[in-house]
Formats: structure tokens, C-alpha cells, sequence
């Protein structure tokens, strides 16, 4: 049975006006990632499974996180593929982050293909409780609120 795809040409012509190779050595189209935030830091959790964790790479220049990572492709030599869908190659991913974050405190960690980044608040990002003053009839100051 014959399926008609009509973008089937278009890909094709798109791809080699890029330079995009076929086969195995496709490069990895993305790194896929969550990010949430618990209390006073966020946390980033990026699938990289089968990466070796000496290839990865987390650094913070200027403001942006970037994240490198190597999978290496297996030895073809001698090899008759039947299938190849997994992605070998360089991965990288860059955030924005913003000027609440403490970019001194980022930490990482690397377990079961997952990574995992902690991104700090600044202190100076962080709610805090500011009093608000008002004079009693003894001159003292005593109402508090809190900021958001």
C-alpha cells in the first residue's frame, strides 16, 4: 500500500538546501526538559538517557545556562541497521535566566539519564516581610505587614 505525503518532496528539498544528512549521523533535535519552582529555587530536569555524564556540560555566561551533552553512536562497522531512530550526537539547550537568580549557586546532579539543574533565588529576589511604621501615642513604631 502506497501513502500519499504531500510534504514528502518538500522535506527532502528543505533538507538538502540545509545540508541536513540522512542516516545515522542525525544530530539530536531537542533536549527534552521541565521546569518548576519549589520554594526559594527552581529546578530544571532534562531527559538524557544513554549520554555519558563526563560529556555533559552546564555553564552560565552572562546571564544565559547553557546545556551540552555528547551520546556517541554505536560502531557500524559490520553492521546491518534495521532501524536506527535514536539520535547520536551533540544536544544543547540555552535558558534565559533572569536577574533574580543566584548564577553562583547553580547546582547539578546526573542520575538514571536524568539531569537535574538547581537554580537559586537571589536573596534579593526573595519575599521578605518589611515593617511598616506608625508613630503611637509614646513616639514608638509597632505595625508590621508583609510585602509580596
Amino acid at each position: 500500500m502506497l501513502r500519499f505525503d504531500p510534504f514528502r518532496d518538500l522535506d527532502s528539498l528543505t533538507a538538502n538546501m540545509l545540508g541536513a544528512s540522512s542516516g545515522s549521523d542525525r544530530a539530536p533535535r531537542f533536549m527534552p526538559m521541565d521546569l518548576y519552582k519549589v520554594d526559594d529555587h527552581y529546578v530544571l530536569s532534562a531527559d538524557l538517557p544513554g549520554v555519558d555524564p563526563g560529556s555533559i556540560d552546564v555553564d552560565v555566561d552572562r546571564g544565559t545556562l547553557t546545556i551540552t551533552a555528547h551520546r556517541t553512536a554505536p560502531g557500524s562497522e559490520g553492521v546491518q541497521w534495521l532501524s536506527s531512530e535514536r539520535f547520536a550526537g551533540t544536544y544543547r539547550r540555552q535558558l534565559s535566566l533572569g536577574e533574580g537568580v543566584d548564577p553562583d549557586r547553580i547546582s547539578a546532579s546526573y542520575d538514571n539519564g536524568v539531569l537535574s539543574v538547581t537554580i537559586p533565588l537571589a536573596e534579593r529576589a526573595k519575599p521578605r516581610r518589611v515593617d511598616i511604621a506608625r508613630a503611637d501615642d509614646k513616639g514608638t513604631r509597632s505595625i508590621e505587614a508583609q510585602s509580596t
